[in-house]
C-alpha cells in the first residue's frame, strides 16, 4: 500500500475508503475485543499491513462486561493452573506500570467463616478427584496467598496479611458476626477498560500508517478466496484477500469459523467446536452505607454454593458480581431478575445488616466468558487459560485461520504477543518491537505521585485557561491525553451539560469527532463512564444526541431514531429506563 492509500486515523469515512481501496492485506484480524485489539497492536508495531474489523464498537461485548479486576486468579491455583497465575500476575504488574491512568492497586479482603474447612476437598479438586465445591477456610486460603505472593514477585504491591477475629471486626464492623478471621492481599482494578481498548487501537494506527482498524464492520463470509465485509451502519460492502486471518471473536469463534468456511465445504470441513462460554452478570448500586463500609478495599468472598463473589467501590458506586452460568448463545445476554436476586442474596451473607434495595441498582451488565469447550460438569473447573489452534488453509479458503480461544482480560497483552509471534513465524518475519514495557494511551508520561499530578494539573490549567479542578477531572478520565482535549476546550469553550455539569458539550464533541464514536452507546457507555455509573438521565441522552448529530451530520429524524434505539437498548440490556411521555414520543416521531 502506498502513502496515498493510508487512512486518516481521525475520520471513519476515510478509513472505509481506505478499506475499499485495498485488494489484499497480510493479516486480517476479525474481532475488536481486547484480545483482537492486542493482536492488532502487536502486528501493527512490527510494521505489518494489518486490518482489524469489529462488528460493533471496540470492547463492546464480553470485553466490556468484565468484573473490572486486573488480577492473577487466586482461585486458579486450586485447579493447578500455576503457569496461568504466574503469567497473569506478571501482566497485572505490567498494566499497573503501562496504564496507570486506568489500572490501580486494589487491596482485597477475604472474609473466612472458619480455619479448617475445605482442606480435604481442595486437595481432591487439585488432584481432579472431585468437582464438588466446598467453602474454603483460613488454612487453605493462607497456603494459596503464600503461593500467590511467591508467584507475584517481584511485585510493586505489599504481601498478604492475615487477621484474627478481633482485628477483622475492628476494620469490618458490619461483617457477618459468624466470620472467624480474614486475609488481605493486593490485586488490581481497571476503571475504564473500553477506553483502554480504544487507546490501543489509536496507538497502533498512529505508529503504522499501513495499520487500519474500523469498528461497526461485520465479517459476513468468504467468496472466491476473499473475506466479505459489510459496514453495519451504511450497508457498504467490502472484500479483502488476506494471507492470514486471526479469529478473535471470543465467544463467537465457532460462528465466525463457520462463516469463514465456504458453503460448499461446510459438510466436510467444518472446524471443531472450540468455545463453551459462561455468562457473568454484575450490578452497579448506589448504596452509601455499603460504599462507606467498603472503603478502598474489595471484598472477595464465597457465597453459600462456594461461588466466588466480589464487591468494591467503582467510581462513587459499588460494583457487585457475579454469576457463572453456561450459555450456548452469546448474543442478547442481560442480567435477569433471578440473577439479581442471587447476587443480592450473596451480599447478605457477608453484610446482613446493609440491605440493598432494588431501586438502588443503577445499572446492570452481563457478558460471556469465552472459555474453551469442555465437558466439565462444573464450570469452575473449565480452564481460564488461552490457546491458539490453527484451522489450515483449504482449496476454497486459501488462508489459515488462527483462533484465539479463551483468555483473561488481564493477560490480553501476553496472549496478543503469543498469537502475533505465531503469525510472524508463519510469515517468516521477526519481531522488532516489544510491548512488555510500552505505555498505553493516556498512561504515557502519567504523573505518578500526588505532587507530580498537582504540578501537571497546574501547568495544564495555566496553559489552557481551564480551572485546575476541571483539568483534574479530565486527567482522571483520560490520563495525559487530557492535555490535547484541554487545549481545545480552552480555545473553543467548555459549556457544561445542563443535566450533568461535570461533563461539557465540547468534551463530548471532542470524543465524537476523534474517538471512533458512531452511536450514542459508543459515547455514553464506552468512551465515558456516564452510563455505567447511573448518571444517564433523559436530558443527558438528549444533549448527547444533539452533540453527536452535529458531529456526524444526522438529520433531525435520524437523531430521533438513534435516540429512541439507544433508550430501548438501555432498558433491555442494562435495566436503565429513560422514559419519554407518550406525547413527547409521538411529537418526536412527527419530526421529519
Amino acid at each position: 500500500m502506498n502513502a496515498s492509500q493510508a487512512a486518516r486515523p481521525d475520520l471513519r469515512a476515510s478509513r472505509l475508503d481506505a478499506l475499499a481501496r485495498r485488494e489484499r492485506t497480510t493479516v486480517l484480524v476479525v474481532g475488536g475485543g481486547i484480545n483482537g485489539i492486542s493482536t492488532f497492536r502487536e502486528l501493527a508495531l512490527q510494521g505489518l499491513d494489518v486490518v482489524l474489523v469489529e462488528r460493533g464498537d471496540w470492547c463492546e461485548a464480553a470485553s466490556g462486561a468484565l468484573s473490572r479486576m486486573i488480577h492473577g486468579g487466586l482461585r486458579y491455583m486450586e485447579t493447578g493452573e500455576f503457569a496461568l497465575v504466574r503469567e497473569s500476575l506478571l501482566e497485572r504488574n505490567r498494566l499497573l506500570a503501562n496504564a496507570p491512568h486506568f489500572v490501580s492497586p486494589l487491596p482485597t479482603t477475604v472474609p473466612l467463616f472458619d480455619y479448617t474447612s475445605g482442606i480435604t476437598s481442595a486437595f481432591q479438586r487439585f488432584l481432579r478427584l472431585t468437582e464438588k465445591k466446598a467453602r474454603r477456610g483460613g488454612v487453605i486460603v493462607k497456603i494459596g496467598l503464600t503461593l500467590y505472593d511467591i508467584f507475584a514477585a517481584p511485585s510493586p504491591m505489599p504481601k498478604h496479611r492475615f487477621h484474627g477475629r478481633s482485628a477483622t471486626f475492628r476494620r469490618w464492623p458490619d461483617f457477618n458476626r459468624e466470620i472467624a478471621c480474614s486475609a488481605t492481599y493486593y490485586d488490581g482494578q481497571i476503571s475504564q477498560p473500553e477506553r483502554l481498548g480504544f487507546e490501543m487501537v489509536a496507538d497502533a494506527m498512529a505508529a503504522n500508517p499501513q495499520a487500519l482498524a474500523v469498528n461497526h464492520v461485520r465479517m459476513t463470509g468468504t467468496k472466491d478466496g476473499r473475506v466479505m465485509l459489510a459496514d453495519t451502519l451504511s450497508g457498504r460492502l467490502f472484500s479483502l484477500e488476506p494471507d492470514v486471518v486471526v479469529n478473535a471473536t471470543g465467544a463467537w469463534i465457532d460462528f465466525a469459523n463457520e462463516a469463514l468456511t465456504p458453503p460448499e465445504a461446510r459438510p466436510n470441513a467444518r472446524p471443531p467446536r472450540m468455545i463453551g462460554g459462561t455468562k457473568g452478570s454484575h450490578l452497579i448500586v448506589d448504596n452509601p452505607r455499603l460504599y462507606d463500609a467498603l472503603g478502598d478495599e474489595m471484598v472477595y468472598y464465597e457465597n453459600q454454593e462456594g461461588r466466588v463473589c466480589i464487591l468494591f467501590r467503582y467510581f462513587d458506586r459499588v460494583l457487585i458480581g457475579s454469576t457463572d452460568i453456561p450459555v450456548s448463545d452469546p448474543d442478547g445476554l442481560r442480567c435477569e431478575d433471578d440473577e439479581i436476586a442471587y447476587i443480592l442474596d450473596s451480599v447478605r451473607l457477608i453484610f446482613p445488616d446493609l440491605p440493598i434495595r432494588r431501586e438502588e441498582i443503577v445499572y446492570t451488565f452481563a457478558g460471556t466468558r469465552p472459555l474453551p469447550a469442555s465437558d466439565a460438569s462444573v464450570v469452575g473447573r473449565i480452564s481460564r487459560d488461552h490457546s491458539c489452534p490453527v484451522v489450515p488453509a483449504t482449496a476454497g479458503r486459501p488462508f489459515p485461520v488462527y483462533c484465539m480461544v479463551g483468555g483473561k482480560w488481564t493477560t490480553f497483552r501476553a496472549f496478543g504477543e503469543q498469537v502475533a509471534d505465531k503469525v510472524l513465524d508463519a510469515l517468516h518475519l521477526s519481531r522488532s518491537v516489544s510491548t512488555a514495557d510500552l505505555p498505553i494511551g493516556g498512561g504515557r508520561h502519567y504523573p505518578a505521585s500526588a505532587g507530580e499530578r498537582a504540578a501537571w494539573i497546574e501547568a495544564c490549567a495555566r496553559a489552557t485557561g481551564l480551572p485546575p479542578a476541571r483539568v483534574e477531572a479530565l486527567l482522571h478520565r483520560y490520563g495525559t491525553s487530557a492535555r490535547a482535549m484541554a487545549e481545545e476546550l480552552g480555545e473553543q469553550g467548555d459549556t457544561p451539560l445542563a443535566g450533568l455539569p461535570e461533563f461539557s458539550r465540547q468534551e463530548l464533541d471532542y470524543l465524537a469527532r476523534r474517538e471512533d464514536v458512531e452511536t450514542l452507546a459508543d459515547l455514553l457507555l464506552r468512551r465515558t463512564p456516564i452510563g455505567i455509573t447511573g448518571r444517564l438521565g433523559l436530558s443527558v441522552a438528549e444533549e448527547a444526541a444533539d452533540v453527536l448529530a452535529g458531529a456526524k451530520g444526522w438529520s433531525r429524524a435520524e437523531r430521533e431514531q438513534r435516540l429512541d434505539d439507544f433508550i430501548t437498548r438501555l432498558a433491555r440490556d442494562h435495566a436503565v429506563r429513560l422514559e419519554r411521555t407518550a406525547d413527547e414520543f409521538h411529537a418526536k416521531r412527527r419530526v421529519s
